[in-house]
């Protein structure tokens, strides 16, 4: 499974180093949308392609 670091703080929800398992992502018209749970199962968020790039880091 793989897993994500966020790498900026994400206003009123995450801060910088919250980790995340991808557990879901969805193409529609080339717009590429993934669904991201926190590693301490408390939410979920939805981000496009170009957020995961700039926001998180991969996790080995």
């Amino acid at each position: 499974m793989k897993m994500f670091k966020l790498i900026e703080d994400v206003p009123s929800a995450y801060k910088k180093g919250t980790r995340f398992f991808l557990i879901s992502h969805s193409e529609f018209i080339g717009v590429k949308s993934y669904v991201l749970l926190a590693e301490d199962l408390k939410g979920k968020i939805e981000v496009t392609e170009e957020e995961l790039r700039s926001n998180f880091v991969t996790i080995h």
